[in-house]
């Protein structure tokens, strides 16, 4: 692996656990202390989650500016367009059979992690730049360029995939839902190993994560109101077939 690549991931560690001295720094400006105990402490971790992606986000780009230029070089944009897409798709039903595995394993509960995301969102709802668009971009460098891209030029793709897909499952510190979020990974690699493009898995992801995010926050409420609506018109027809 290229020095460049080990400092790429020096920094994604490093801004994982920034927060243990920048927190405290953030609360030093004294900006938060107008703010009961509980909403500053959520405040300062969102606030500073958003910094540090940013940053971090930064510093990466500069360290692969030889080789992230973003451009399509192998495909033309219809085809990096219609992979993208499809793979939301892809990635949407691998969750799905990852989850229906789960539920037969007597794993039911609601992915922490997502939850906690989704909590922090309606704290700050700036933060859907982080778990949508900068998360994303960071986690396909990281997880498919570099992990995976180095680990398949010496092994087939299943082991390349699966190596790269756990640790991408594990850093999100959600063991319960492992294997979904290595199902996902499994989806994201194959999408870069079919097109050469990162920027496919890197649309996908970030897709994914958008619609995730917005249909359990700023759309939560329409879709339950939905919900409800199909429920009595089943309800409604069902009845009249009795």
């Amino acid at each position: 692996m290229e020095k460049r690549y080990w400092y790429v991931i020096l920094t994604y560690i490093l801004m994982q656990f920034s927060g243990v001295v920048g927190i405290p720094l953030l609360k030093l400006t004294g900006m938060f202390d107008q703010y009961p105990v509980r909403t500053a402490n959520v405040m300062l971790l969102t606030y500073w989650t958003i910094i540090s992606f940013i940053l971090g986000l930064l510093i990466v780009l500069l360290l692969l500016r030889r080789d992230m230029s973003m451009r399509i070089e192998h495909a033309g944009t219809t085809v990096t367009v219609v992979w993208s897409v499809l793979g939301v798709f892809l990635a949407m039903a691998g969750q799905a059979v990852a989850g229906m595995i789960e539920h037969a394993l007597g794993i039911t509960q609601v992915s922490e992690n997502t939850q906690n995301i989704v909590n922090l969102v309606k704290a700050t709802p700036f933060l859907i730049v982080v778990t949508s668009v900068i998360g994303p971009i960071l986690e396909e460098i990281i997880f498919r360029k570099i992990i995976f891209g180095s680990l398949h030029k010496r092994y087939n793709f299943f082991i390349s995939a699966f190596i790269s897909s756990l640790i991408f499952a594990a850093v999100h510190w959600d063991f319960k839902h492992l294997l979904v979020y290595t199902a996902m990974g499994f989806v994201f690699a194959f999408l870069y190993a079919r097109t050469k493009l990162i920027i496919v898995p890197i649309i996908a992801h970030v897709l994914m994560n958008t619609i995730v995010i917005l249909s359990q926050t700023i759309f939560a409420d329409k879709i339950i109101e939905m919900q409800k609506q199909a429920e009595q018109m089943q309800f409604i027809f069902g009845g009249m077939f009795l």
